[in-house]
C-alpha cells in the first residue's frame, strides 16, 4: 500500500489555461467545500501528464457511472469500498504504484500496475481524494 503523507491536501485532475499572460489550474469547487483548500492561500502541487482530456473529467464513461454518481452525489468520492471497477493505469507515482483515473478525473492507486494495465479492482480504502484497490483480475494483455 502506499504511504500517503499527512501533508497532502488534494488529488485532482485539472486542465491547465493560459490567461492574461499567467497560467491557471482550475480547482474543482468540491476542494473548495472540503477545506482541501482555501481561498488566497499558496499551495505547493504536483503535475503528472495525463492522456485524458477535460471533456473526459466532467462525463461518465457510461450510463451506469452516471446513475452510480448520482446515487452518491457529486460531492463525495466516485467510488466505494469493496467496489468492483475496470480502470485503466495512466501513469505510475513516486513509489511505483499505478495511477488510474476514473469519474471526476478521481485518483485510484493501484499496487504494481503500469501505464496501460487494464485490470479489474476491488476498492479497499475511499479517501475524499484518493482512494486503493487490488487487482482481482489482471489485464491479459499484461502477462
Amino acid at each position: 500500500m502506499v504511504k500517503i503523507p499527512d501533508s497532502l491536501r488534494s488529488v485532482f485532475s485539472a486542465t491547465v489555461h493560459e490567461r492574461d499572460g499567467t497560467y491557471v489550474v482550475e480547482v474543482p469547487s468540491g476542494e473548495l467545500n472540503h477545506d482541501a483548500v482555501s481561498l488566497g492561500e499558496t499551495y505547493r502541487i504536483a503535475v503528472f501528464d495525463s492522456p485524458t482530456t477535460a471533456q473526459d473529467e466532467h462525463e461518465p464513461a457510461s450510463a451506469d457511472r452516471a446513475q452510480s454518481d448520482r446515487q452518491r452525489g457529486s460531492s463525495g468520492p466516485p467510488v466505494e469500498e469493496g467496489e468492483i471497477r475496470d480502470v485503466t493505469i495512466e501513469t505510475t507515482g513516486d513509489q511505483g504504484d499505478g495511477i488510474a483515473k476514473v469519474d471526476r478525473g478521481y485518483v485510484v492507486i493501484v499496487p504494481g500496475g503500469q501505464p496501460g494495465d487494464e485490470p479489474t479492482v476491488e476498492i479497499e480504502q475511499v479517501q475524499e481524494n484518493v482512494a486503493f484497490a487490488s487487482v482481482v483480475d489482471i489485464d491479459p494483455r499484461a502477462l
